[in-house]
């Protein structure tokens, strides 16, 4: 009976402590497009235009034309990128390519996904995916792990034919993530996300003119890097366990009492 309650005590614990964490490891719900989505793409990083997550974002270009975004990615995300080009009715042979830089713009490698894909002469479309890996909160400064901060999405053609340089084509792109919690989190925080103007203070110039601001990116409920994940939940899981297992084995082999062999006192 001892060993009964033991065992339900542990599933009891273990249920009750896994279901915040199992809620966390869901995908964050995307934000729904609205009127104000944007129609154009940045010629370079300085000029990307700004996408939220979940938000549907459509541009008109060229091939040969360098598309640019930028869009928010926390701790915990793993966001994925995926790009659709739509192609002129006549054309030969494309290969269209879909890079990630971070805000510290070093190239980001996908864990999967098309990141590079061929159009067949006439086709009608190509579509590009890139999934990132899990944006950490700290990271040693020689690494080149994602880090809270903006993310830069360049779109290009790198692969055509002469006489189908300059065409028109429209392009698609839309980013969403999945937190994946403390599986992935690491000991450490980030001072500051890494996002264009972090650096830049408030005030005037000699002159009086304000210092401009080179990112709108803001979050309303901060940036979640800090020392707490779901992780010191398993871990506090993991401690009840191990002191329910010492208290089983315990029981298991303290015995009745006084063995029969031993003669009484006196």
């Amino acid at each position: 009976m001892r060993i009964t309650r033991v065992l339900g005590a542990a599933l009891l614990a273990l249920g009750l402590a896994a279901g915040p964490a199992a809620a966390d490891s869901s995908p964050s719900p995307s934000a729904s497009a609205d009127g104000d989505a944007p129609t154009r793409a940045g010629s370079s990083f300085r000029t990307a235009t700004e996408i939220e997550q979940g938000q549907r974002a459509t541009a008109s270009g060229s091939t040969g034309d360098y598309l640019y975004w930028s869009f928010p990615a926390d701790t915990g995300q793993r966001p994925t990128v995926r790009a659709t080009v739509k192609l002129p009715a006549t054309h030969g042979s494309e290969t269209w390519q879909l890079d990630v830089y971070d805000g510290l713009r070093r190239r980001q490698a996908c864990q999967y996904g098309a990141q590079t894909r061929t159009a067949a002469q006439g086709a009608g479309s190509v579509e590009l995916a890139c999934v990132l890996r899990t944006v950490r909160g700290w990271s040693e400064p020689w690494a080149n792990d994602p880090l809270p901060g903006t993310y830069y999405l360049r779109l290009t053609v790198v692969d055509l034919a002469a006489a189908d340089l300059g065409q028109p084509v429209s392009a698609e792109v839309r980013v969403e993530s999945k937190d994946v919690g403390g599986a992935a989190a690491v000991d450490g925080s980030l001072g500051k996300p890494l996002v264009p103007g972090i650096a830049a203070t408030s005030g005037e110039d000699k002159d009086g003119t304000k210092t401009a601001v080179l990112s709108s990116f803001g979050r309303d409920d901060g940036w979640s890097s800090g020392w707490w994940s779901d992780r010191w939940v398993w871990t506090g899981i993991g401690a009840v366990l191990a002191a329910l297992a010492g208290i089983g084995g315990y029981v298991l082999t303290r015995g009745s009492g006084r063995p029969s062999r031993v003669p009484p006192n006196g």
